[in-house]
Protein backbone atom coordinates (compact mmCIF):
# COMPACT_ATOMS: atom_id res chain seq x y z
CA UNK A 1 0.00 0.00 0.00
CA UNK A 2 1.40 3.40 -0.99
CA UNK A 3 1.30 6.17 1.62
CA UNK A 4 -1.11 8.97 0.73
CA UNK A 5 -1.43 10.39 4.24
CA UNK A 6 -2.40 14.05 4.20
CA UNK A 7 -3.19 14.18 0.51
CA UNK A 8 -6.54 15.19 -0.99
CA UNK A 9 -7.48 13.63 -4.31
CA UNK A 10 -10.42 14.25 -6.63
CA UNK A 11 -11.31 11.25 -8.79
CA UNK A 12 -13.76 11.50 -11.67
CA UNK A 13 -15.98 8.60 -12.63
CA UNK A 14 -15.48 7.31 -9.09
CA UNK A 15 -18.97 6.02 -8.38
CA UNK A 16 -18.04 2.52 -9.55
CA UNK A 17 -15.46 0.46 -11.40
CA UNK A 18 -11.84 1.60 -11.58
CA UNK A 19 -12.66 5.01 -10.13
CA UNK A 20 -14.33 3.53 -7.06
CA UNK A 21 -11.44 1.09 -6.57
CA UNK A 22 -8.98 4.00 -6.79
CA UNK A 23 -11.01 5.96 -4.24
CA UNK A 24 -11.12 3.00 -1.89
CA UNK A 25 -7.38 2.42 -2.06
CA UNK A 26 -6.65 6.13 -1.63
CA UNK A 27 -8.75 6.32 1.54
CA UNK A 28 -7.11 3.16 2.88
CA UNK A 29 -3.72 4.77 2.19
CA UNK A 30 -4.65 7.84 4.25
CA UNK A 31 -5.96 10.30 1.67
CA UNK A 32 -9.06 12.43 1.63
CA UNK A 33 -11.05 11.71 -1.53
CA UNK A 34 -13.67 13.59 -3.51
CA UNK A 35 -15.77 11.13 -5.50
CA UNK A 36 -16.95 12.99 -8.59
CA UNK A 37 -19.47 11.48 -10.99
CA UNK A 38 -22.71 12.03 -12.87
CA UNK A 39 -24.08 8.86 -11.21
CA UNK A 40 -25.32 10.57 -8.07
CA UNK A 41 -26.97 7.67 -6.24
CA UNK A 42 -24.03 5.31 -6.81
CA UNK A 43 -21.53 8.06 -6.07
CA UNK A 44 -23.14 8.98 -2.76
CA UNK A 45 -23.28 5.30 -1.86
CA UNK A 46 -19.57 4.85 -2.54
CA UNK A 47 -18.71 7.93 -0.51
CA UNK A 48 -20.86 6.75 2.39
CA UNK A 49 -19.18 3.35 2.29
CA UNK A 50 -15.73 4.97 2.56
CA UNK A 51 -16.61 7.10 5.59
CA UNK A 52 -15.59 10.55 6.77
CA UNK A 53 -12.54 10.81 4.52
CA UNK A 54 -14.68 10.72 1.38
CA UNK A 55 -17.30 13.10 0.02
CA UNK A 56 -19.39 13.01 -3.14
CA UNK A 57 -19.49 15.83 -5.67
CA UNK A 58 -21.77 15.78 -8.75
CA UNK A 59 -19.66 16.46 -11.82
CA UNK A 60 -20.32 16.49 -15.54
CA UNK A 61 -16.74 16.59 -16.82
CA UNK A 62 -17.77 18.46 -19.97
CA UNK A 63 -18.92 21.50 -17.96
CA UNK A 64 -16.50 24.31 -17.05
CA UNK A 65 -18.80 25.58 -14.33
CA UNK A 66 -19.16 22.16 -12.73
CA UNK A 67 -15.39 21.70 -12.72
CA UNK A 68 -15.01 25.05 -10.95
CA UNK A 69 -17.64 23.98 -8.43
CA UNK A 70 -15.87 20.65 -7.90
CA UNK A 71 -12.57 22.37 -7.11
CA UNK A 72 -14.27 24.73 -4.68
CA UNK A 73 -16.10 21.85 -3.02
CA UNK A 74 -12.79 20.02 -2.60
CA UNK A 75 -11.18 23.07 -0.96
CA UNK A 76 -14.23 23.63 1.25
CA UNK A 77 -14.28 20.02 2.42
CA UNK A 78 -10.57 19.42 3.00
CA UNK A 79 -8.76 22.76 2.76
CA UNK A 80 -6.41 21.91 -0.10
CA UNK A 81 -5.92 19.61 -3.06
CA UNK A 82 -2.87 17.56 -3.98
CA UNK A 83 -4.05 15.21 -6.72
CA UNK A 84 -6.45 14.67 -9.59
CA UNK A 85 -7.42 11.44 -11.31
CA UNK A 86 -9.18 11.94 -14.64
CA UNK A 87 -10.93 8.59 -14.93
CA UNK A 88 -14.41 9.39 -16.29
CA UNK A 89 -15.06 8.12 -19.78
CA UNK A 90 -17.32 6.22 -22.13
CA UNK A 91 -16.47 3.55 -24.69
CA UNK A 92 -17.55 2.71 -28.20
CA UNK A 93 -17.88 -0.55 -30.09
CA UNK A 94 -18.52 0.01 -33.75
CA UNK A 95 -16.59 0.41 -36.97
CA UNK A 96 -15.19 3.88 -37.62
CA UNK A 97 -17.11 4.06 -40.92
CA UNK A 98 -20.37 3.35 -39.08
CA UNK A 99 -19.98 5.80 -36.20
CA UNK A 100 -22.19 8.88 -36.22
CA UNK A 101 -20.73 12.36 -35.92
CA UNK A 102 -22.90 13.02 -32.87
CA UNK A 103 -21.52 9.98 -31.04
CA UNK A 104 -17.94 10.78 -32.06
CA UNK A 105 -18.28 14.29 -30.64
CA UNK A 106 -19.90 12.98 -27.46
CA UNK A 107 -16.97 10.61 -26.82
CA UNK A 108 -14.47 13.42 -27.50
CA UNK A 109 -16.29 15.76 -25.12
CA UNK A 110 -16.29 13.30 -22.23
CA UNK A 111 -13.02 11.43 -22.75
CA UNK A 112 -10.79 14.25 -23.96
CA UNK A 113 -12.33 17.66 -23.30
CA UNK A 114 -13.20 16.46 -19.79
CA UNK A 115 -9.54 15.66 -19.10
CA UNK A 116 -8.46 19.01 -20.52
CA UNK A 117 -10.95 20.90 -18.35
CA UNK A 118 -9.92 18.94 -15.27
CA UNK A 119 -6.25 19.73 -15.70
CA UNK A 120 -6.89 23.35 -16.60
CA UNK A 121 -9.04 23.79 -13.50
CA UNK A 122 -6.79 22.01 -11.02
CA UNK A 123 -3.28 22.98 -12.16
CA UNK A 124 -3.43 26.50 -10.65
CA UNK A 125 -4.55 25.06 -7.30
CA UNK A 126 -1.79 22.44 -7.37
CA UNK A 127 0.74 25.12 -8.31
CA UNK A 128 -0.42 27.31 -5.40
CA UNK A 129 -0.01 24.34 -3.03
CA UNK A 130 3.55 23.74 -4.22
CA UNK A 131 2.95 20.72 -6.41
CA UNK A 132 0.92 17.56 -6.78
CA UNK A 133 0.11 14.66 -9.05
CA UNK A 134 -2.30 14.25 -11.96
CA UNK A 135 -3.11 10.78 -13.25
CA UNK A 136 -4.99 10.58 -16.54
CA UNK A 137 -6.62 7.27 -17.38
CA UNK A 138 -5.98 6.43 -21.01
CA UNK A 139 -6.21 2.85 -22.31
CA UNK A 140 -4.37 0.09 -24.10
CA UNK A 141 -6.28 1.56 -27.05
CA UNK A 142 -4.08 4.64 -26.59
CA UNK A 143 -0.95 2.55 -27.17
CA UNK A 144 -1.98 0.61 -30.27
CA UNK A 145 -4.55 0.53 -33.01
CA UNK A 146 -7.59 -1.41 -31.87
CA UNK A 147 -10.56 -2.20 -34.08
CA UNK A 148 -14.01 -0.91 -33.09
CA UNK A 149 -12.56 1.95 -31.02
CA UNK A 150 -12.65 4.85 -33.51
CA UNK A 151 -13.64 7.75 -31.25
CA UNK A 152 -12.55 5.99 -28.05
CA UNK A 153 -9.11 5.17 -29.42
CA UNK A 154 -8.69 8.69 -30.77
CA UNK A 155 -9.40 10.19 -27.36
CA UNK A 156 -7.11 7.78 -25.52
CA UNK A 157 -4.18 8.51 -27.83
CA UNK A 158 -4.89 12.21 -27.30
CA UNK A 159 -5.03 11.85 -23.52
CA UNK A 160 -1.64 10.13 -23.66
CA UNK A 161 -0.13 13.00 -25.66
CA UNK A 162 -1.82 15.76 -23.66
CA UNK A 163 -0.49 14.22 -20.46
CA UNK A 164 3.05 14.55 -21.78
CA UNK A 165 2.47 18.19 -22.75
CA UNK A 166 1.14 18.97 -19.27
CA UNK A 167 4.08 17.14 -17.68
CA UNK A 168 6.58 19.25 -19.62
CA UNK A 169 4.79 22.52 -18.94
CA UNK A 170 4.37 21.97 -15.19
CA UNK A 171 7.42 19.99 -14.12
CA UNK A 172 9.25 22.91 -12.53
CA UNK A 173 6.13 23.61 -10.47
CA UNK A 174 6.48 20.10 -9.02
CA UNK A 175 3.27 18.96 -10.69
CA UNK A 176 3.68 15.45 -12.07
CA UNK A 177 1.40 14.27 -14.88
CA UNK A 178 1.27 10.64 -16.00
CA UNK A 179 -1.10 8.40 -17.93
CA UNK A 180 -2.27 4.90 -17.00
CA UNK A 181 -3.26 2.50 -19.77
CA UNK A 182 -5.53 -0.31 -18.56
CA UNK A 183 -6.02 -3.33 -20.73
CA UNK A 184 -9.29 -5.23 -20.77
CA UNK A 185 -10.53 -4.83 -17.19
CA UNK A 186 -13.61 -6.27 -15.52
CA UNK A 187 -15.90 -3.43 -14.43
CA UNK A 188 -19.67 -2.82 -14.48
CA UNK A 189 -19.21 -1.12 -17.86
CA UNK A 190 -17.24 -3.96 -19.51
CA UNK A 191 -19.42 -6.66 -17.94
CA UNK A 192 -22.27 -5.32 -20.05
CA UNK A 193 -20.41 -6.36 -23.22
CA UNK A 194 -19.63 -9.87 -21.99
CA UNK A 195 -16.21 -9.49 -20.33
CA UNK A 196 -15.71 -12.19 -17.68
CA UNK A 197 -13.50 -12.38 -14.62
CA UNK A 198 -10.83 -14.98 -13.97
CA UNK A 199 -8.50 -17.18 -15.96
CA UNK A 200 -9.53 -17.54 -19.58
CA UNK A 201 -11.67 -14.42 -19.42
CA UNK A 202 -9.60 -12.83 -22.19
CA UNK A 203 -7.22 -15.34 -23.77
CA UNK A 204 -5.63 -12.85 -26.20
CA UNK A 205 -3.31 -11.46 -23.50
CA UNK A 206 -0.07 -13.17 -22.44
CA UNK A 207 -1.53 -13.60 -18.95
CA UNK A 208 -4.72 -15.12 -20.38
CA UNK A 209 -7.14 -13.08 -18.29
CA UNK A 210 -8.69 -9.66 -17.86
CA UNK A 211 -7.57 -7.23 -15.18
CA UNK A 212 -9.37 -6.37 -11.97
CA UNK A 213 -10.22 -2.80 -10.99
CA UNK A 214 -8.02 -3.03 -7.89
CA UNK A 215 -5.00 -3.84 -10.06
CA UNK A 216 -5.47 -0.61 -12.00
CA UNK A 217 -6.15 1.28 -8.78
CA UNK A 218 -2.82 0.19 -7.30
CA UNK A 219 -0.99 1.73 -10.27
CA UNK A 220 -2.95 4.94 -9.77
CA UNK A 221 -2.11 5.03 -6.06
CA UNK A 222 1.58 4.58 -6.86
CA UNK A 223 1.60 7.54 -9.25
CA UNK A 224 -0.27 9.70 -6.74
CA UNK A 225 2.22 8.86 -4.00
CA UNK A 226 5.65 10.25 -3.22
CA UNK A 227 7.07 6.87 -4.23
CA UNK A 228 6.68 8.15 -7.81
CA UNK A 229 8.35 11.50 -7.07
CA UNK A 230 10.68 11.34 -10.09
CA UNK A 231 8.10 10.02 -12.57
CA UNK A 232 6.33 12.43 -14.89
CA UNK A 233 5.32 12.32 -18.53
CA UNK A 234 5.27 8.53 -18.34
CA UNK A 235 2.74 6.02 -19.62
CA UNK A 236 2.09 2.98 -17.47
CA UNK A 237 0.48 0.00 -19.19
CA UNK A 238 -1.48 -2.21 -16.79
CA UNK A 239 -2.72 -4.69 -19.35
CA UNK A 240 -1.39 -8.18 -18.67
CA UNK A 241 1.11 -7.75 -21.49
CA UNK A 242 -1.55 -7.11 -24.13
CA UNK A 243 0.31 -4.21 -25.79
CA UNK A 244 3.68 -5.99 -25.57
CA UNK A 245 2.80 -8.13 -28.58
CA UNK A 246 1.08 -11.32 -29.74
CA UNK A 247 0.79 -14.25 -27.36
CA UNK A 248 3.10 -17.25 -27.74
CA UNK A 249 0.23 -19.41 -28.96
CA UNK A 250 -0.54 -16.92 -31.70
CA UNK A 251 3.11 -16.65 -32.77
CA UNK A 252 3.50 -20.43 -32.88
CA UNK A 253 0.23 -20.87 -34.75
CA UNK A 254 -1.51 -22.84 -32.03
Amino acid sequence: MYDLTGKTILITGAARGIGAAAARQAVEAGANVVIADVLEDEGRGTAQELGAKAVFQPLDVTSETEWAAALQATLDAFGSVSGLVNNAGISTGELLADESLAHFRKVLDINLVGVFLGMRTFIPALRARGGGSIVNISSAAGLMGLALTGSYGATKWAVRGMSKVAAIENGTDRIRVNSVHPGMTYTPMTAQVGIQQGEGGYPNTPMGRVGEADEIATAIAFLLSDAASYITGAELAVDGGWTAGPTVKYVMGQ
